[in-house]
């Protein structure tokens, strides 16, 4: 089909709740995709994070292909092997001791924040619910993970929300603190805002977070939808902390190109949700778990992150050097740039057009390549971002 039927058909039968640009992707190989008229475009997206071994790699290719050969699907009624080693792999690479999994990351945080509700209400009382989150995190759009989200801009419209959140106004114990009340159960957190603008947070006040939180009896929540599996140079970003959260969530990047979230606890929580509690028709599929097992297995080779670090630490390098490019901010190849005098999403439209794939996040253009990016593809990539700021 041409791009301009695809458009039409587009147009006619799908909701218009995405802002697309000109673009028809049909194919892709590494962190280079191909449109339907055959024209390549270096990306700098990888799928908001999700394409973590970049188009087609072959491994991956081959685990999930062999797995949709055997048993595409099962009730979690049975046992699947391929789901327990998925989430033994897990468990053993992070040091939590139980795992769910969901279909997305606004699946995980709902998981996260049941767990968190119900371990507070089953060892204090049924009043302890509320969760704290910050300003500007983004937690994902269902209705209740919509209300963890600290945009009011993308509130509009939808009420009424889930109740039993609390917005700290900026990321200091200050903030915190004063929305911390006898009812809170948890505090919830992202390490990098990556919708709210690729915004890192400092590590003293991680670490001074999770001292209160344990002081207080509060449950940290780690969201590592977007910082995990390898993004910012570690497999998870709590890691690079030195701090371990009670309840981490992933999604995005772990399944490496097909839906997948997870929500893993640690012994203290580890069996507060049973039989009945919660639920996913399609959470843990097979084919879905062979590809996050051969992720995780690229992923957290020591050598391999070493080398998300170099590329991201390069990537940095020449983006600071760009004369419209005041600052870059974010870990590995998680990095967002605050430019001086252009629109982020002008730029990003004048990039697509000249072959270039990326994001933005507010007013800063993002960048979240594939993990197996080459040396040759980010420097292709760099020319024609350069070459669009310099006109």
């Amino acid at each position: 089909m041409r791009f301009e039927e695809i458009k039409q058909q587009e147009a006619a039968n799908i909701m218009p709740t995405y802002g697309r640009f000109p673009v028809a992707l049909v194919s892709g190989k590494g962190a280079v995709a191909k449109d339907c008229d055959g024209k390549e475009y270096v990306d700098f997206t990888s799928g908001i994070g999700v394409n973590s071994l970049g188009y087609c790699d072959e491994g991956w290719v081959k685990a999930v292909s062999q797995q949709a050969a055997t048993l595409q699907h099962i009730s979690n009624l049975y046992y699947s092997p391929v789901q327990t080693a998925l989430a033994e792999k897990l468990c053993q690479l992070t040091g939590f001791s139980k795992v769910f999994f969901g279909n997305s990351g606004a699946e995980a945080n709902e998981c996260a924040i049941k767990l968190a509700r119900k371990y507070s209400h089953d060892t204090y009382g049924a009043e302890r619910g509320e969760i704290v989150t910050l300003r500007n995190s983004f937690h994902g759009r269902t209705v209740t993970t919509l209300a963890a989200t600290g945009q009011d801009g993308l509130h509009t419209n939808f009420a009424p929300f889930t109740e039993g959140f609390r917005y700290a106004e900026a990321p200091t114990m200050e903030a915190v603190s004063a929305c911390v009340t006898e009812n809170t159960c948890a505090v919830m957190i992202e390490f990098i805002q990556g919708e709210g603008g690729v915004i890192p947070l400092s590590q003293a006040f991680v670490e001074s977070l999770h001292a209160y939180c344990t002081e207080n009896e509060l449950l940290l929540i780690a969201d590592e939808v977007q910082t995990g599996v390898g993004r910012t140079g570690a497999l998870y970003a709590f890691q690079k902390f030195g701090v371990t959260p009670d309840i981490l969530t992933s999604a995005k990047g772990l399944g490496g190109g097909l839906p997948i979230g997870a929500c893993l606890c640690g012994e203290k929580l580890d069996a507060v949700m049973t039989g009945g509690t919660h639920g996913s028709t399609f959470g843990g599929n097979p084919v879905v778990c062979a590809g996050a097992l051969e992720v995780l297995a690229r992923v957290s080779n020591p050598a391999f992150l070493r080398q998300v670090e170099e590329k991201g630490a390069f990537l940095r390098e020449k983006l600071e050097a760009m004369d419209e490019i005041a600052d870059v901010r974010g870990m590995g190849m998680m990095l967002g740039a605050v430019l001086k005098t252009k629109e982020a999403k002008t730029v990003v439209a004048q990039c697509a057009a000249q072959g270039l794939l990326l994001l933005t996040a507010k007013d800063k253009l993002r960048f979240l390549p594939p993990l197996t990016i080459s040396d040759e593809e980010l420097c292709r990539g760099l020319t024609i971002l350069e070459s669009v700021l310099k006109n």
